[in-house]
């Protein structure tokens, strides 16, 4: 039997491809030991810079109920989640929430600055890492959001562009929690990975 060569070669190159990209696909970050975050998960502590040149650790946030919003300047559905996130933190910050958003693109810092600027965004902005993306599963859409009760344990994840009424009902559920004592967050294990 006689072997068409043109298909030896497109079955070849076919093989080629899917061993490329499995390859690549595997070496993405957060694809391998992302740690599984549940509700029972203490969301891992970080220290990123802000844009006023000062440092934030999530754990200066104790006590409260954090939405950690994983964004990017260039990311459509973002732009239209951030004005409710900014209506939201004016809402719930009396009782207890702090929004804080993690700026996960290549723009500068004054790139994202003038952004959030004209957007008029009311709380604190942070130059986001890998490392942190790959700490929390590898973020692997944008908007993606965290929902941290005031024990410092995940209460929901919303991944990409959800209704404000699905995001404001994930805030009451982690405004619904009790704080953790600081013994709790001291004896926490961290799910650090290097920096890349």
């Amino acid at each position: 039997m006689k072997r068409n060569p043109l298909a030896l070669l497109v079955a070849g190159f076919v093989v080629a491809l899917m061993l490329y990209f499995g390859y690549h696909s595997a070496r993405r970050p957060g694809t391998t030991g992302a740690p599984r975050l549940t509700q029972a998960t203490l969301a891992p502590d970080f220290s990123l810079p802000s844009l006023d040149g000062k440092t934030m650790r999530l754990s200066d946030l104790r006590g409260k109920a954090v939405l950690l919003n994983f964004w990017a300047t260039w990311c459509g559905p973002c732009k239209v989640e951030m004005p409710w996130l900014i209506e939201l933190q004016n809402q719930f910050a009396g009782q207890g929430l702090q929004i804080v958003g993690v700026a996960m693109d290549d723009a500068s810092k004054d790139e994202i600055a003038r952004f959030t600027r004209n957007m008029g965004v009311n709380y604190p902005i942070l130059i986001g890492k890998d490392s942190v993306g790959d700490d929390y599963g590898g973020v692997p859409a944008l908007p993606e959001t965290f929902l941290i009760g005031r024990d410092g344990k995940f209460v929901d994840k919303i991944i990409g562009l959800r209704g404000k009424g699905d995001i404001e009902e994930a805030i009451k559920k982690a405004l619904n929690t009790s704080p953790a004592t600081s013994q709790a967050y001291a004896m926490r294990p961290q799910l650090a990975q290097p920096h890349k």
